[in-house]
């Protein structure tokens, strides 16, 4: 995207868009035009936007916008009125926007699930997608792609329309799916996650499903951002709210919620869930912003303890299994992202395959444990790490007094259905991996060579 004006002509902007490399956001106010690559810096002026599509060019003036196509033909453009408020863009009381992040989580868990399901029924509804239940019970394949934070949430989606749908999910980093000449399918739905709907690799792995004559579906939290805009199956809107920190929080647990309705979505279409065996997944789902804001408010003054213990340390390591193995890197990326510690997450039985020759005294091992099905494998792990010396943190179930006993320290998160208790496991490590910048000095919003949308290769 490209935005130049002339000496000559001094009331005139020109900006353009070509390919998914970078958004371009026209706000339309009274008597005044604005132009961003992205909505929250001119929510404060206008929620009346314009988003300009691939080979668009506006010619902006005092009297407004004129858009045609770079060859000159005419195109409309309507504007699409936002619902997000400006104040939720602003830090109010908080110190960073990620703190704000972190604490808005309830109330952004809230928000995705809000008319979309109905627990006495049983049922979901998910008005947005445009595949009716034939089309989704053809589907034999999903390929989940991201970046960065979305691509570990898309390796749960795997876990959860897996187990929930039946369907087979293969997960890619979506830089990697666009070069790998894939090979998708007549039977084959691309499942696209990103906050932004910007990231230029996920654009082009849904451009390259389209070719394929693959449809997709972007769970998304931008209104009408690129992704939402090129998923012809229809877009899935997070309705977080503008997330401004760059490493985010609420975007992914709000990720994790989207991709479990996804996944009871998609099991109610092919039949391989009734509504009595949905009820319960819902009322979970109902129960889990208050079980948020719990972790929320326990945890945090034991986050703050332990980065005052550990925020010296010069490297992590995070471990976990099974659904908790997502988390494990997801922890391990907040920390490196805004502390610039070096953290490895890993999976917990492949410890020893590498990883354990790293555990001496001064090294801080994460250990997500809740009591699940493989409680006894992580304890066993955690076993290894304390005869090596490493100092264990571990994220357990409330009341463990065996965890207790083995682990350094521990903090507790409500028990929750197996495959929700991820977006119960990260909330401590989003915490601890807050408390941790903070102390070490660092620029916790905005990080030493990040940037929120990555837009470009």
């Amino acid at each position: 995207a490209v935005v130049a004006m002339c000496a000559r002509e001094p009331g005139t902007l020109v900006v353009a868009r070509l390919g998914n490399a970078g958004g371009v956001v026209i706000g339309i106010g009274e008597g005044e035009t604005f132009i961003a690559s992205d909505i929250p810096a001119i929510l404060d002026y206008t929620r009346d936007l314009i988003f300009l599509e691939d080979r668009d060019l506006a010619v902006i003036t005092r009297d407004g916008a004129r858009i045609t196509r770079l060859d000159g033909a005419p195109v409309v453009r309507k504007p699409i009125t936002i619902s997000w408020d400006p104040v939720a863009a602003a830090k109010g009381d908080f110190k960073h926007f990620m703190q704000k992040e972190i604490a808005e989580q309830p109330r952004a868990l809230t928000d995705v699930l809000r008319g979309r399901i109905d627990q006495e029924a049983g049922q979901i509804f998910l008005d947005d997608l445009r595949l009716d239940d034939a089309a989704l019970r053809k589907v034999a394949r999903i390929y989940a792609v991201a970046c960065g934070t979305a691509w570990h949430a898309g390796l749960l989606a795997k876990f959860m329309i897996e187990q929930l749908a039946r369907v087979r999910v293969e997960v890619d980093y979506a830089s990697e799916f666009r070069y790998r000449e894939p090979v998708l399918g007549a039977d084959a739905l691309l499942l696209a996650i990103t906050q932004s709907g910007e990231t230029v690799d996920t654009l082009a792995a849904m451009e390259e499903a389209r070719a394929q004559g693959v449809p997709s579906v972007a769970i998304v939290n931008a209104i009408s951002s690129q992704a939402a805009r090129v998923a012809d199956g229809g877009p899935l809107y997070l309705h977080a709210g503008p997330e401004i920190g760059v490493a985010s929080t609420k975007a992914f647990t709000s990720m994790l919620a989207a991709s479990y309705l996804f996944a009871l979505y998609l099991g109610q279409a092919r039949g391989t869930l009734t509504p009595a065996q949905i009820r319960p997944h819902l009322q979970a789902l109902i129960e889990l912003p208050g079980k948020v804001a719990e972790v929320l408010e326990t945890a945090g003054p034991l986050c703050a303890q332990l980065a005052d213990r550990y925020h010296h340390a010069s490297n992590a390591l995070f471990l976990g299994r099974q659904a908790n193995y997502p988390i494990a890197l997801e922890g391990a990326l907040k920390l490196k992202e805004i502390s610039y510690i070096h953290a490895e997450g890993y999976p917990a039985g492949e410890m020893k395959h590498g990883p354990v020759a790293l555990i001496d005294e001064r090294l801080p091992v994460i250990c997500i444990a809740p009591r699940d099905a493989i409680y006894e494998k992580m304890l066993s792990n955690i076993e290894q790490v304390k005869a090596r010396g490493g100092q264990v943190i571990a994220i357990g179930s409330p009341g463990d007094a065996l965890l207790a006993a083995k682990a350094d320290h521990v903090i507790s998160v409500p028990a929750t259905l197996p495959l929700l208790q991820p977006i119960l496991t990260v909330i401590p490590l989003q915490l601890l991996a807050y408390e941790v910048a903070v102390r070490r000095g660092c620029d916790v919003d905005q990080p030493r060579n990040l940037a929120k949308s990555v837009t470009v290769e």
